[in-house]
């Protein structure tokens, strides 16, 4: 017998976000750890907000939502307050009941600032990692770094002369006409983007383009490949390495290190500095560099050289879970400190997926 094609309300419903979710739900395990990190920052939230005065949004609330802008890659805040008006499993997440009121897009604008201010997500990383640290996940001694280019939210055309003067010649009619740079030199030194006087312009290789960009770095522990660092600096040929030192030096501690690198990071200062910390550098050898490989047999003569060779392959997984969901491929943001931001949340996001993924394969470990 065929069903009749029409949909009839009942007058009352008496039903909980908790009945729509379902048990086995990725999300689960995600929220627990994600609220266990959020319970420990209340003292910072305490001296953000004022005592007396209107009730804002919950910091709590708000960093649930960003965090699930990153792992539905949704575009933008203004999509994702559509999404909490009718997404139940969105709604469940952030902490809102069926029937409260999705706050404006435009809380995410106000509130970025604050977050930044009091470096919230930087806490918050450190939360998480502490979390996984009490595990037992994570290693102190042998670690691996590496580095992604992150297209700058400008255009070539924006790129500019620093003096105010105007290089670019349209080669054809319209307020937005192919620019035309053929015999003109445009460099860092001489122009900069009128749309973000952050970015700089840098190419890869010599057989990529330049683009308007940043550099992400990152540094992974070895052991069960968590990233313990994440910061964004100008790319330029030596922010890798200079990054790496920084990161290593706010990991600290007097033990003995590895640290696992492509040929990039193959210089005789950085190895030096590297060795001057008591870290073995395990970077790639890089024959063809002017003077020859700064690693020599005795480093990669140890099994424990291609041990770390092989896993520092690993934070390519990161870099190309934020690209491809995290959406820091080409950042939406401006400045250097909104980008820094958006990389540091969505690294702590890729932990954040990882460090889900072990609790639930380790029943013991989650119930610790």
């Amino acid at each position: 017998m065929r069903g009749t094609d029409g949909m009839q309300e009942s007058l009352f419903m008496v039903a909980k976000l908790e009945d729509f979710v379902p048990a086995d739900h990725p999300l689960r395990a995600i929220r627990d750890l994600v609220n266990d990190a959020l319970v420990q920052l209340n003292a910072l939230f305490n001296e953000i907000y004022a005592d007396n005065g209107r009730a804002s949004i919950a910091p709590e609330k708000l960093m649930r939502a960003l965090l699930l802008q990153v792992f539905y890659s949704v575009r933008s805040e203004r999509q994702l307050c559509e999404q909490l008006r009718y997404n139940l499993l969105f709604r469940w997440f952030v902490g809102l009941a069926i029937d409260d009121a999705v706050w404006d897009h435009s809380v995410f604008s106000k509130n970025r600032d604050r977050l930044m201010e009091h470096a919230v997500v930087e806490a918050f990383f450190v939360e998480v990692m502490r979390l996984a640290d009490a595990k037992g996940w994570l290693s102190k001694e042998h670690f691996s770094v590496d580095g992604t280019l992150i297209q700058a939210w400008a255009s070539h055309k924006s790129f500019r002369p620093k003096d105010g003067s105007d290089d670019q010649t349209p080669s054809g009619p319209g307020r937005n006409a192919q620019a035309d740079w053929k015999g003109k030199a445009r460099t860092n030194d001489t122009h900069e983007s009128r749309t973000d006087p952050d970015a700089r312009l840098f190419r890869k290789s010599h057989n990529s383009a330049s683009i308007l960009c940043y550099q992400g770095h990152v540094l992974m522990e070895n052991r069960s490949g968590l990233v313990v660092s994440a910061v964004v600096t100008h790319a330029d040929g030596t922010g890798e390495r200079a990054a790496a030192l920084a990161m290593l030096d706010a990991v600290g501690g007097r033990q003995a290190k590895s640290l696992g690198a492509d040929k990039a990071y193959d210089t005789r200062d950085f190895v030096a500095a590297c060795r001057s910390r008591n870290v073995t550098p395990h970077v790639a050898s890089n024959e063809t560099r002017r003077g020859g490989s700064a690693i020599d047999g005795r480093t990669m003569r140890h099994a424990g050289y291609a041990i770390s060779q092989t896993i520092r392959k690993r934070i390519e997984e990161h870099f190309g879970w934020g690209k491809t969901v995290g959406r820091i491929r080409q950042t939406v943001y401006r400045g250097m400190r909104r980008v820094d931001q958006h990389f540091k949340l969505t690294m702590t996001a890729s932990n954040i997926v990882r460090i889900a993924r072990m609790l639930c394969a380790d029943p013991q470990a989650a119930a610790q």
